[in-house]
């Protein structure tokens, strides 16, 4: 059976509600929260069961099923290991772990039990990432030379912060996310697709500072990192996450004949296009009118049939259109035909490992974890 236990009911719980009825085939048993409240206004809203306990939750899923770990990063280590070491698969949200001596404990366990550990984000299962990856594989640019990565947000603390509330009523956790920090909450989504693209980044540079040291009353973590990425199998890499320069969701593949363009990371159909190089008289210059590329060879649909389908599209919600379920849902197919999902063991440990090198701000880490390029999906 393809079930799905939900712990943690916050804001991001509602987003994950959206992707899974795009996947009618998965199951939701139920939801857990230790706030009582917040867990009944969720499980009303969405029709769902209430576990009395964390144990009960867990103990609910099927051999077969997974649960989402959707609670504060503080808690995600210890969330993660009580799921393992009852026998059960587990999803969780970014990162895996605060620690990274703990990620390799997880990923170790997991391993031990035959179970499988992902970690978020989806993304890179999307339209656009296998796209980008697909055409990285083929070279259309030619062969990759330097990429630049930007997550900047915009200056996030003058945003109307307040009225940012999910479908089920609860507030968008700012005071968490300021704790945590941009880097944890945003570099996944531009590290997953390279390292699926590149497989293992082998030395991290970083550099962090906090720009604003007064986020609605928070301080203390990083709110602007700035890292320089060596792949084992590919080109150097600069990913920059903030929350005070103005937004920029860019990320460009440099190659010998032109670049590789995508403008919206939190886009499952954001157009991925070829700006061709050129040398016009004296001048050389990238065509600024992109060649839009598509999925290739999509010969089915994970959506009702519908003919060169990809995968369940949902609507714009905020400043993202994104299925958060897509990593839920590939795990549990992974699980049905007893083969590993492509976003969890090494790959999982690995985007940890490297996201926690460049939150550290450290001058230099030599990464441990290795994983091989991800299997593109069928469709792209």
């Amino acid at each position: 059976m393809k079930a799905v236990v939900i712990v943690g009911c916050g804001f991001v719980a509602d987003l994950y509600m959206t992707g899974l009825a795009t996947f009618p085939g998965i199951r939701i048993l139920g939801a857990y929260d230790r706030d009582v409240d917040r867990m009944r206004a969720f499980t009303a809203f969405h029709d769902l069961r209430s576990f009395d306990t964390l144990d009960e939750a867990i103990m609910a899923l099927p051999e077969t099923g997974v649960l989402l770990n959707l609670t504060n990063p503080a808690s995600h280590g210890a969330i993660n290991r009580a799921a393992l070491e009852a026998g059960k698969h587990v999803f969780c949200e970014k990162p895996m772990t605060l620690d990274p001596d703990e990620a390799f404990d997880l990923a170790r366990l997991a391993r031990e039990r035959g179970l499988q550990l992902a970690s978020a984000p989806s993304s890179v299962l999307g339209e656009a990432a296998q796209v980008l990856i697909s055409s990285l594989h083929k070279k259309v640019a030619g062969p990759a030379r330097l990429i630049y990565a930007e997550l900047d947000d915009g200056f996030i603390p003058q945003a109307p912060l307040e009225s940012w509330i999910s479908a089920s009523g609860a507030p968008w956790p700012y005071a968490d996310e300021f704790r945590t920090g941009c880097t944890l909450e945003h570099a996944g989504y531009y590290l997953s697709w390279l390292i699926a693209a590149f497989g293992s980044v082998t030395r991290v540079i970083a550099a962090t500072a906090e720009t604003l040291p007064d986020k609605r009353g928070i301080s203390g973590t990083p709110d602007f990192s700035v890292a320089t990425l060596f792949f084992e199998n590919g080109p150097p890499a600069r990913l920059t996450c903030s929350i005070t320069a103005p937004h920029d969701h860019r990320l460009r593949v440099i190659g010998d004949g032109g670049y590789l363009e995508v403008k919206e990371a939190w886009n499952n159909a954001a157009p991925v296009r070829f700006h061709r190089r050129l040398r016009i008289r004296r001048r050389l210059l990238e065509s600024p009118f992109g060649k839009r590329l598509r999925p290739g060879g999509a010969a089915g649909s994970t959506a009702g049939g519908e003919k060169g389908a990809t995968h369940p599209k949902v609507k714009r919600t905020g400043a993202a259109a994104m299925n958060f379920a897509l990593g839920p849902a590939e795990m549990l197919d992974a699980i049905a035909a007893h083969r590993n999902s492509r976003i969890a063991g090494d790959f999982a440990l690995h985007l940890t490992e490297v996201t926690l090198a460049i939150q550290s701000g450290a001058p230099l880490t030599e990464i441990r974890s290795r994983c091989v390029p991800m299997e593109l999906m069928p469709w792209a």
